[in-house]
């Protein structure tokens, strides 16, 4: 079968869309963590520029992974990011809305997977599903704080410092094309 770049109606379509996601969301994190740079927040920052490592990491899988399948992939652009924040609950809001929608995009393409019979590509969705309920997880975790501490931002911080939210950056997925950063 041959697969055209423009399509998203196959699984291997949706796999290149979601490279794009995946860039999309990380591009969104360097943005959040320069925020939080800028209003000298350590900690978050720290956290969102691993968060945007992770994603740009999840899309270099994926290439990867077409590439082990002899798929055609190409690097795509990314859409515009939202740059400025309310505040700290405001840019974790966002994060948590980005999560739930990737953990629906990636579902979509475990599902698309097993209605091709795709026993490779809906094994390796597998991971990316257990990683969204981490994501998913932490996030809605990090809301909760914010939103208790309100308008005491380095609350958040000292939470950060004290307690490991996430993975931390650390990854068993699948190989990186070019290696993980």
């Amino acid at each position: 079968m041959t697969i055209t770049q423009s399509s998203t109606t196959t699984y291997a379509g949706l796999l290149r869309s979601q490279i794009r996601n995946e860039f999309n969301a990380s591009q969104q994190y360097v943005a959040m963590a320069v925020w939080f740079d800028a209003r000298d927040l350590p900690q978050l920052a720290t956290h969102f520029y691993r968060q945007a490592v992770e994603e740009r990491n999840h899309a270099m899988m994926m290439v990867q992974w077409m590439l082990d399948r002899d798929l055609p992939v190409s690097i795509p652009g990314i859409d515009e990011v939202r740059s400025d924040f309310l505040d700290i609950s405001d840019a974790v809001r966002i994060a948590l809305a980005q999560e739930v929608a990737v953990t629906e995009q990636i579902k979509a393409l475990f599902a698309k997977a097993r209605e091709e019979s795709d026993f490779l590509g809906e094994q390796f969705m597998l991971w990316f599903l257990s990683e969204q309920v981490e994501e998913v997880a932490a996030m809605t975790t990090l809301l909760t704080i914010a939103e208790r501490a309100g308008s005491d931002w380095f609350e958040v911080e000292t939470y950060l410092a004290r307690e490991a939210v996430g993975d931390s950056g650390v990854s068993t997925g699948p190989t990186a094309a070019g290696g993980a950063l």
